[in-house]
């Protein structure tokens, strides 16, 4: 099948990319508004794109009414995020904090989440995520006819949980199936690791 995307509407086109970039990661974002109250959601328009500085980017649409999402606005006023990484026991929960509160109704609350510190950031952190990065805000760029916010993140501090890293080695190296991370597939699927294998790359 060949499809040229001219021919398609946004929607559609939002339908086939879901469908086909597969699988993928999943930004599980927590912010916080202004009068102290935390907003969660997924993400799964989400990559790393620089290292140097050291940068993850999100994708973030609009709301049914055309409003800019808490998590975009909250950004923006309070200039920081965690971002989690939810392995498979959590995918109802990440699914819950999809749903589209009303500003000021806190996804955390309504999921019954436990937050907990986060050692060397000023936020929390959802407690059993195995890894969250805490960032400030880099940037963000509006791109698209009706726009889309590319929110641009700055790592500043990293939780790794140790139970999934491997002590054995004289550098980091984080074990993927103990991590066991949720990626994002198209409609409601979710897909975890089945297995992990290596390629040699090229000298």
């Amino acid at each position: 099948m060949d499809i040229n995307l001219s021919t398609l509407a946004p929607t559609q086109i939002y339908h086939l990319m879901t469908q086909t970039v597969i699988p993928r990661p999943i930004a599980w974002v927590l912010t916080e508004s202004d009068d102290k109250n935390y907003n969660l959601a997924p993400f799964s328009y989400f990559t790393p794109v620089s290292s140097n500085p050291p940068l993850l980017m999100l994708s973030v649409g609009k709301k049914p009414t055309g409003d800019i999402k808490d998590t975009t606005r909250n950004v923006l006023e309070m200039g920081r995020m965690v971002v989690h990484i939810a392995h498979e026991d959590q995918a109802n929960e990440v699914t819950q904090t999809a749903a589209t509160l009303p500003h000021g109704e806190s996804e955390v609350a309504a999921s019954e989440l436990s937050l907990v510190d986060f050692e060397g950031f000023e936020m929390p952190r959802v407690e059993g995520c195995p890894i969250a990065f805490g960032c400030k805000l880099y940037e963000v760029k509006e791109i698209g006819e009706t726009p889309q916010s590319l929110i641009f993140a700055e790592i500043e501090q990293v939780y790794i949980d140790p139970k999934v890293i491997d002590d054995r080695s004289d550098r980091l190296v984080v074990e993927a199936l103990k991590v066991n991370p949720l990626s994002r597939l198209g409609g409601s699927q979710y897909a975890t690791l089945d297995h992990v294998f290596s390629v040699a790359r090229p000298k």
